[in-house]
């Protein structure tokens, strides 16, 4: 049978384009608890654990193995072990006990212990968890910057854009990965012209990411895959023990290095053994720690979508992250992977770890276009970036992010001509002026002319094959005038060798000062206590390229200027064919256009108009003593000699008005001023005729709009009311000449 007229319109919304399942455990397909979860319990013997989560050690798998060896503090375990979930998840939230404290307890608990304490947060007191556990003070956030195309010069111009927004950190892949050389020599020239200290990864199959790094063209790596059970992990010919060998092989080159994991791997492998989501996702934190990564990249990275999919998956997600902030990890929250094609939902999962802080608030916000951003679609992307900042000013929270300057396009340029003359000088391609000038124009590599696909990847295979370093591209660049770039790319190769970005939740600053978890700490102790923006910081925050003041709206009504002769005092009129059309106080003196976009003279001919098709006259008198529409109007009405008068605001509000009438009365009301047009004030003139010969028209109505007209449109209200405030001087009425 065919649904109703309502359940079909809602049929249509997205939020039915995503997909919802049935809590199943025997799939994995839950979120908090699986009744095959086990129960956690601790033995040690010997100063060696002999039994872990009701596993004893004869039976571990090598998972278990590897975290009773080296993932707990033994110093601690038995006192840890020994509180109540409700007790440590207590401590979680409460203001009084320090981070260090709850650090120190959670080193020394089970996978199992650790789901079930952070399962019993609400999602209030996730976000309260958040705010206390995360590592470093200062939050941040990371960015894709990826295309179609693997076109240099755009990847130049777009990762010079997300370091203008304020992102730390650029990730960069490929869809063909033999581009990944130029990818990550594009990427990283970019970064240094939008801004000095961003780390960058090319997020690329292990053994070249690693090739990539040592040779400094990438100074961060996140995507060492770790799981929950030990199936997948051999599925992918893995081993926590490769894994952990592979972490110790970037950290000693110098590279920041954090594992990804992440609900609903294992469910999509088919391999979840039943557990839960969580309980999963604990024993992969846990792996993390006794690795000795700087880190976590999850909350549902590439199995968002499936997580969401179950009661509470959300709820879910961003417990992970709570659970790396325990362990004493860094936590890149995952926000990389569309888990909705609801605005809603999308908004839902991210605004609490927005309000709490997170190390990277975003684990990849797509700085590019959906269609771009080969990981797949961002939970936030280039569409959203505008939503995300102003949600920073809603609240006066820090996301990471800033108003880009005003010359961009500059400092796009500059990046992708960087590029260009590198290319050049290594003989690598000679790239056009006029591609250069698409790249910097272009929103999303569709504005480009499609490349044959070979151009990159012979460019990246000479990348490779000539051996060419960092220090290279450096010298490259000073010889052909991007001394700026060349000294931010030297100054990163230098900090390299340092090591101090290579402390837990580590990132630089634009004067290249590392804020880590040890160099910033968070010190969250309540009210009062922990991160704050600075004033600076603030006004960073605050200052939306949307923004306007009222010198700016005066500027714009200005632009609109047209003359208007003042005819002297305004007097009775004797006419009954006259209707008088009464403006408001600054209408003619510093206001000129109103909120649809049409000038006042404009408005004032069409209502002029409109009375003459029907036969009457119009005068036009301004009154100084009321900005209030419903006196103009009716003291309009009073002045002529019809009887009805039309009241007109600057901003474009219009009535009819009757002599007789009470001034909140009126015939006849045009509301909402920004949906109007020429032909509604023409009827508005012609029905005020029409009152004025005796006749009961059909009333005049407000176009409909779904608009959210009152958010829209209120602080240019706001604005323009102060303007025509300023003009109220109780000064006579004074007719006007158009």
């Amino acid at each position: 049978m065919k649904p109703i007229g309502r359940v079909r319109y809602m049929d249509a919304q997205r939020v039915n384009l995503d997909g919802f399942a049935v809590e199943d455990p025997a799939l994995g397909l839950v979120a908090l608890h699986s009744p095959d979860d086990p129960e956690p319990s601790l033995t040690v013997a010997g100063g060696r654990v002999s039994e872990m989560d009701g596993v004893r050690a004869e039976d571990f798998d090598s998972i278990d193995a590897f975290i009773a060896a080296h993932g707990l503090d033994l110093a601690v375990a038995e006192a840890a072990m020994a509180l109540s979930e409700v007790e440590l998840a207590r401590m979680m939230v409460d203001p009084s006990v320090p981070r260090a404290e709850v650090v120190r307890l959670c080193g020394g608990i089970t996978p199992a212990k650790m789901a079930r304490v952070v399962a019993l947060l609400r999602p209030a007191e996730l976000t309260m968890a958040m705010t206390k556990l995360r590592a470093r003070r200062t939050p941040s956030n990371q960015a894709h910057v990826t295309n179609r195309l693997d076109d240099p010069l755009l990847l130049a111009a777009d990762a010079a854009t997300a370091a203008a927004f304020g992102f730390r950190e650029l990730e960069t892949t490929v869809p063909v990965l033999g581009d990944a050389w130029s990818n990550a020599v594009a990427v990283s020239i970019g970064s240094a012209a939008g801004a000095a200290g961003v780390l960058v990864q090319c997020s690329v199959e292990e053994a070249m990411e690693l090739e990539l790094g040592m040779r400094g063209f990438a100074s961060y790596a996140e995507t060492i895959s770790i799981y929950g059970t030990e199936r997948v992990f051999t599925d992918g010919d893995d081993t926590p023990w490769s894994k952990a060998f592979l972490a110790s092989a970037y950290a000693s080159r110098g590279m920041k290095m954090r594992v990804t994991s992440g609900a609903g791997a294992e469910v999509l492998m088919g391999e979840p053994e039943r557990r839960s989501m969580l309980y999963l996702e604990s024993r992969c934190v846990s792996l993390a720690k006794a690795m000795g990564a700087q880190g976590v990249q999850n909350g549902g990275i590439d199995g968002a979508s499936v997580a969401a999919a179950v009661p509470r998956g959300v709820r879910e997600l961003m417990a992970e992250n709570v659970m790396v902030m325990a362990r004493g990890l860094e936590s890149c929250s995952g926000n990389d992977a569309l888990m909705s094609e609801s605005d809603v939902r999308r908004t839902s999962r991210t605004l609490p770890i927005l309000l709490a802080g997170s190390d990277y608030v975003c684990s990849g916000f797509g700085s590019i276009q959906r269609y771009d951003n080969m990981f797949g679609p961002s939970q936030w992307n280039a569409e959203d970036i505008d939503d995300f900042l102003v949600m920073q000013r809603d609240w006066g929270v820090d996301g990471g992010l800033r108003t880009a300057p005003a010359d961009l396009e500059g400092l796009r340029r500059r990046a992708a001509r960087a590029v260009q003359a590198v290319y050049r000088h290594f003989g690598l391609y000679d790239y056009s002026d006029a591609q250069v000038e698409a790249a910097v124009d272009a929103a999303g590599s569709k504005d480009l002319t499609e490349s044959d696909g070979a151009t990159v990847l012979a460019i990246s295979g000479n990348i490779r094959s000539s051996r060419l370093t960092m220090d290279d591209v450096v010298k490259a660049l000073r010889e052909t005038g991007f001394a700026v770039e060349a000294g931010r790319l030297d100054a990163m190769l230098r900090a390299r060798l340092d090591g101090d970005h290579l402390q837990t939740a580590a990132i630089f600053t634009e004067d290249m000062r590392v804020l880590s978890a040890v160099t910033d700490p968070n010190d969250y102790a309540g009210p009062g206590t922990g991160y704050e923006p600075s004033p600076v910081r603030q006004a960073e925050i605050d200052a939306i390229r949307q923004a306007r003041s009222v010198e700016d709206l005066r500027a714009e009504q200005l632009a609109h200027r047209v003359p208007v002769r003042v005819l002297g005092p305004a007097g009775p009129g004797g006419d009954p064919g006259e209707v008088v059309i009464g403006l408001s106080p600054a209408t003619g003196r510093d206001v000129w256009l109103t909120l649809c976009g049409m000038p006042v003279v404009d408005v004032l001919r069409e209502l002029l108009a409109g009375l003459a098709e029907e036969g009457c006259t119009g005068r036009i008198v301004r009154f100084n003593d009321t900005i209030d529409l419903g006196m103009i109007g009716l003291s309009a009405a009073r002045l002529s000699g019809s009887g009805i008068g039309i009241g007109l605001q600057g901003k474009g509000t219009a009535l009819i008005h009757r002599s007789d009438l009470a001034p909140l009365a009126n015939l006849e009301l045009y509301s909402i001023a920004p949906a109007l047009s020429a032909a509604d004030y023409r009827l508005l003139g012609a029905n005020a005729a029409r009152h004025a010969r005796g006749l009961t028209p059909a009333p005049a109505r407000n176009p409909y709009t779904d608009e959210a007209i009152e958010a829209r449109y209120h602080t240019k209200v706001v604005s323009l009311i102060a303007i025509e405030r300023g003009h109220c001087t109780g000064a006579a009425p004074e007719e006007l000449s158009l």
